[in-house]
């Protein structure tokens, strides 16, 4: 199984790169925030349960966010593997995924991370909000955007770092330019172990 988190920063191309993943290698998509408003829609208890803290403005434990996972990947057993988007957030989830891993009898290949310089994130920021519409992609929303994913993935990317399955890989190019860089770094670490 290749089970992968992909990083980057708000502009980088996660979601474009995700999809083309998913389908080059039939993963299973994991966003932590669809997870959680998909198992809320659901009715059920630990939907309910999570409807409860959201509501009240807290923040969904690592257990829960965990059990969500667990769930997820319980109910699709024939995938050929996952890819996080926006999981794990913090040290906490890094070493709970790891785990869960563990648990699951399969490895985590690791982190694949989208490496843009700042000023091209603000200027493709800028640009989709003019386009979409999109009231997140102002500049001093962007900057604190940025300023909060460098400040939350620093310390998870220092850990898979230290652990060496941490791929950082240029984001800036044409959309197919990048995924040949994913996938090269995929296939040449899958084959080296």
């Amino acid at each position: 199984m290749l089970n992968i988190a992909l990083f980057g920063p708000p502009g980088a191309g996660k979601g474009t790169q995700s999809e083309k993943l998913v389908a080059k290698y039939g993963l299973l998509y994991i966003s932590t925030g669809d997870l959680l408003r998909k198992e809320i829609a659901s009715g059920s208890e630990l939907g309910r349960k999570i409807d409860e803290i959201t509501s009240a403005g807290h923040f969904v434990s690592d257990a829960l966010v965990m059990d969500i996972i667990r769930k997820t990947i319980e109910a699709n057993p024939h995938v050929n593997g996952i890819l996080f988007d926006g999981f794990p957030r913090t040290l906490s989830q890094a070493e709970l995924l790891e785990a869960l891993m563990g648990e699951l009898h399969t490895r985590f290949f690791g982190v694949l991370s989208l490496e843009v310089p700042r000023e091209e994130l603000i200027s493709r920021l800028i640009n989709r909000g003019k386009m979409s519409h999109r009231s997140d992609d102002k500049e001093d929303i962007i900057l604190e955007r940025l300023k909060e994913y460098e400040e939350k993935t620093l310390p998870v990317a220092e850990y898979f770092k230290r652990k060496g399955n941490f791929h950082p890989v240029e984001g800036v190019g044409g959309i197919e330019e990048i995924f040949d860089r994913l996938v090269n770094v995929i296939e040449t670490n899958t084959q080296a172990k």
